[in-house]
């Protein structure tokens, strides 16, 4: 008997469990490795470095512009591994669902993802599927993890970043925030504006291959540019100087962001990046990103600077410099 609900009994273990995964899992996501369906996939890795991340995504609603929770999902973990130098190679999905939450969906959300991971070559091998009551949960959540090679011999690090070195972004800040936001107060825009939400491994490749003088990349999800430059200074123990006319934000998030209060430093990302090169390499890894798809409007914004030690200033368009802080509240619930 097919349910166009999920049922509590969808998460028992049993014949319902079985068909779930059998009818849209595997369906979607079928590969050699995780055809078995054992607890685990089994695989060789040959290279001696290897990267590995785990992140979950709990976006409200799960579909919007330009994307869903499923491809989030994927694009998120490939994003993580690529600006840490990893070839991304295999992921896991693990999802918990609400009872009460429409079959229609959930297959929508595996299908896209198992799109998103064949377009960008990463098969997902192994998960898990959990039900939860109604009411102590929200629609669909997931939870991925992703393993990828080092093989370029680049080290990525914010401990590697100096003074002098150039900060690049690939392209126009906060279209994933705003749309989220946008589409979840009903806000209607003249120019509409979808996410950004894709894979970044290819632009980096394209990056690393240019130029060995890439000191550390960033993904800026949560929290956003100023939120990300702060993690780096931070991190890397030094300044950072950046530009506010030179930062590539599209005419519409900006007019959302006076609509509705937000300041678009903040807004989440989900397919640009942030990369700090060193200043022989700027112009090179910029030409680099613009011959890519993804980073056609990258530009340089800034400097990174003696001082202050780990702190962000901005020089704003009227020409005063003032320091931009990490995120201190939460600006954006669930975008991500």
């Amino acid at each position: 008997m097919k349910h166009d609900r999920i049922l509590l009994a969808h998460g028992s273990g049993g014949k319902l469990s079985q068909q779930l995964v059998q009818d849209i899992f595997l369906k979607a996501f079928d590969n050699e490795l995780l055809a078995p369906l054992n607890d685990q996939a089994v695989f060789s890795l040959a290279a001696s470095r290897h990267a590995f991340t785990t992140d979950s995504f709990v976006v409200k609603p799960i579909f919007f512009p330009g994307g869903d929770i499923g491809k989030l999902a994927v694009c998120g973990t490939i994003n993580d591994l690529a600006v840490g130098g990893a070839e991304p190679l295999y992921l896991s999905a693990s999802f918990i669902i609400e009872e009460g939450t429409a079959v229609e969906d959930l297959r929508q959300v595996v299908e896209s993802m198992a799109r998103t991971a064949k377009d960008a070559g990463v098969p997902i091998v192994t998960g898990d599927t959990k039900v939860v009551e109604r009411g102590k949960g929200d629609g669909i959540f997931i939870n991925t993890a992703g393993i990828g090679v080092i093989s370029n011999g680049h080290n990525l690090s914010p401990l590697t970043i100096r003074p002098g070195d150039a900060i690049i972004v690939s392209g126009a800040m906060g279209d994933h925030g705003i749309t989220i936001m946008a589409h979840r107060d009903g806000l209607q825009m003249d120019v509409p504006v979808e996410s950004d939400c894709a894979p970044l491994h290819g632009l980096v490749k394209v990056v690393l291959a240019e130029s060995n003088g890439v000191r550390a990349m960033r993904d800026p999800t949560r929290g956003g540019l100023a939120t990300t430059l702060n993690e780096l200074a931070a991190s890397g123990g030094s300044g950072m100087l950046i530009r506010e006319d030179d930062i590539p934000i599209r005419d519409a998030v900006r007019g959302a962001c006076e609509i509705m209060g937000f300041d678009p430093l903040y807004l989440a990302n989900e397919g640009k990046l942030i990369a700090i090169v060193s200043p022989d390499s700027a112009q090179p890894v910029l030409a680099a990103m613009k011959s890519h798809p993804l980073g056609r409007d990258a530009a340089v914004i800034g400097k990174v600077m003696e001082a202050p030690k780990g702190k962000v200033l901005l020089e704003t368009s009227l020409g005063v410099t003032r320091i931009l802080d990490m995120l201190a509240g939460e600006q954006f619930p669930r975008i991500c």
